[in-house]
């Protein structure tokens, strides 16, 4: 009796043959793939074989190193172990060099290299592609149709509310002080700039920092127990060779706040101090912590050592600006490192955004 062939058995067997067959492409694709990863692994491994790294996982990388809110404590280890630059792996097959020295950096930044899209992809989504995200001439040309909005000219009508914020704030600090005890300012310059921002952007007619009762917590009263701990903070918002807070130096002028914009742009100048404190602070806690960069061609760098094209690239901005080798006493907050013709004065890297500059 002969079997049909439509039969249940012969379904079953055109059915398994299929799934044999599916089965071995995919272990063949994954064999392949696998065969990738490890080519491209062994590529990176020569092609970074002249920067030391700590010890990383095959598969996980670094990425095991810099858990538990730890990345700036181990970059700062990596600044002073591996000097100039130090490869982060963060899989078995990705890797970026952060580089943390001034001359490297100079490098870099000569080049036009795109964007790390890496670093930024997850962002398109949210907030498209704009100046944060755009490469090469796009870029240029969305950065020249935005820059007009920035000219003197437009921002003029802004300087008399920003020195109003400004004035209500002084106003405030000079009834604290007449208590003698420490001023914690924090709390003040978040509302002026809250105020600032009401102001100028929501047309806000109030004042953010008259309407909000004040805390006499945050204005810095005395409480029993202070002792010490008052000289501590005394001693730490004190700066070496600059008059205490509220008073002003000898031989020098009570400043002015006056809303013209020729009146501010004429005391810029008079204030090199105020400048130097404000870059020591970013240098201590730069706003943005790198930028990255995929090298389009080959790189050479000073000392000899080079990298070879498709190599993503971090600027540290964080590292740069704890690197040991640049500045010394890096802990110390110390405006002076800014003076006009200081040694260091060169080496800060204080970024304005994530474009080409």
């Amino acid at each position: 009796m002969s079997v049909s062939v439509l039969s249940p058995s012969r379904r079953l067997g055109g059915v398994s043959g299929i799934l044999q067959v599916t089965s071995l492409l995919i272990l063949l694709l994954l064999l392949i793939k696998a065969a990738q990863l490890y080519l491209h692994r062994q590529w990176l491994l020569k092609a970074l074989q002249q920067f030391p790294c700590p010890p990383s996982h095959w598969l996980f990388g670094h990425i095991q190193e810099f858990q538990h809110d730890q990345e700036l404590q181990r970059i700062q280890e990596r600044v002073k172990t591996f000097p100039s630059a130090c490869p982060y792996w963060i899989w078995g097959g990705k890797v970026r060099v952060q580089l943390y020295d001034p001359d490297y950096m100079k490098v870099i930044l000569g080049r036009s290299d795109p964007k790390s899209h890496g670093s930024y992809k997850f962002l398109a989504p949210r907030i498209g592609y704009g100046l944060l995200l755009l490469n090469g001439q796009t870029w240029f040309q969305h950065r020249r149709m935005l820059t007009p909005a920035f000219h003197n000219d437009i921002l003029k009508p802004y300087v008399g509310l920003m020195a109003d914020s400004v004035r209500v704030m002084l106003d405030k600090w000079e009834e604290l002080l007449g208590q003698d005890s420490p001023l914690e300012v924090f709390q003040h310059v978040s509302l002026m700039t809250l105020d600032t921002i009401m102001k100028s952007a929501f047309s806000h007619q109030g004042s953010i920092q008259v309407d909000r009762p004040s805390d006499p917590t945050e204005e810095g009263s005395t409480t029993e127990g202070g002792g010490a701990g008052e000289d501590q903070e005394e001693e730490a918002l004190g700066f070496s060779g600059h008059p205490p807070l509220g008073q002003r130096a000898p031989g020098l002028p009570r400043p002015c706040w006056c809303s013209g914009w020729n009146c501010f742009r004429n005391h810029l100048d008079q204030m090199p101090y105020t400048t130097m404190c404000i870059k020591e602070a970013l240098r201590l806690y730069p706003p943005v912590p790198g930028i990255g960069r995929e090298l389009s061609t080959p790189v050479t760098f000073p000392d000899g050592r080079s990298l070879p094209k498709g190599i993503m690239v971090l600027l540290s901005i964080y590292g740069l600006h704890h690197n040991p080798k640049v500045w010394p006493n890096l802990e110390v907050f110390d405006p002076s490192r800014f003076a006009p013709g200081s040694a260091q004065h060169s080496h800060a890297f204080l970024p304005f955004s994530g474009g080409s500059r």
